[in-house]
């Protein structure tokens, strides 16, 4: 099997496949736009492998091997020699057509092209490239090194060559795949969760319970390792946001119209654990 991998985006999802995957033997090329990006991006790999050290769930000497198989760069001309690429972009579709047509240019004619995203419909990123039948979704979780899954969504022209090399690049990783057959937007995993933190956020709107108490019934009465209001925090709560508003807007499914107190989080700027406050402040208390 082919082991040359390019990651575009260096961000949370990006820098975490590219550290599953380096760890897993692939050559990997981390793209980003600027320097800081890249740095920040390397910066929390080397930190995450260090912490698999220090746990002795990972030798020191496999550490620095993975570390030294991850290029930074931000040439997105870097990407020529790649099989496999995955777009970790922002969830905007006119960012992540930008990048699949400059993909579409750069890349070799057998590569993959798969997104990361969580929530657009596949076909539509691969609408703007001449093959469409090589274009994929390869839905990983965060914090990307501790969860297991991987939704691998097929496009309306998606392959069954591409899903196939799909799977075996998800699984080269360590991760369980499931398939989405019908590409309808957020998929599976996302259009679950996106309905449970909408309505979760609603209760809380309304006054029915505290965040505290809407994902304590969750984890004690659904067996859920963390509430819905907490996984929008850790999540982002801009990021669920946009997911559950791309969905919204596909389907014009009232359970998906996110409440207005989480755009009023997200305009104050209280997106959750990476800015210290959402639906819980993280200075003084954690949810967990």
């Amino acid at each position: 099997m082919a082991r040359k991998l390019a990651v575009i985006g260096a961000g949370l999802m990006g820098s975490g496949i590219a550290q599953v995957s380096a760890q897993a033997g692939w050559d990997v090329v981390l793209r980003d736009v600027t320097d800081e990006a890249l740095r920040r991006g390397t910066d929390s790999i080397k930190a995450s492998y260090d912490k698999f050290v220090a746990k002795g769930k990972l030798e020191a000497h496999d550490a620095d091997a993975a570390l030294a198989r991850i290029t930074p760069t931000t040439d997105l001309d870097a990407v020529a020699d790649a099989d496999v690429i995955v777009e970790a972009v922002f969830e905007k579709l006119d960012v992540k057509h930008e990048i699949f047509r400059a993909l579409d240019r750069l890349a070799k004619d057998e590569a993959i092209l798969a997104s990361n995203t969580s929530a657009i419909p596949i076909t539509k990123i691969a609408a703007v490239t001449g093959r469409p039948e090589r274009v994929v979704g390869t839905h990983f979780f965060s914090p990307v090194p501790m969860m297991a899954l991987c939704e691998l969504v097929r496009g309306y022209k998606t392959s069954d060559e591409t899903l196939a090399r799909a799977r075996e690049f998800a699984e080269s990783t360590g991760k369980t795949c499931i398939v989405v057959n019908r590409d309808v937007a957020g998929f599976v995993t996302t259009r679950l969760i996106s309905a449970l933190v909408v309505e979760a956020a609603k209760l809380h709107e309304s006054g029915v319970a505290t965040a505290e108490d809407i994902d304590l019934a969750c984890k004690l009465g659904f067996g859920h390792a963390m509430g819905p209001l907490a996984t929008a925090d850790l999540t982002g709560v801009d990021i669920l946001l946009h997911a559950a508003s791309n969905i919204y807007t596909e389907s014009q499914d009232e359970k998906f119209a996110p409440p207005e107190s989480m755009r009023r989080m997200v305009d104050a700027g209280d997106i959750g654990r990476k800015s210290g406050q959402g639906f819980y402040t993280y200075e003084a208390h954690s949810p967990e």
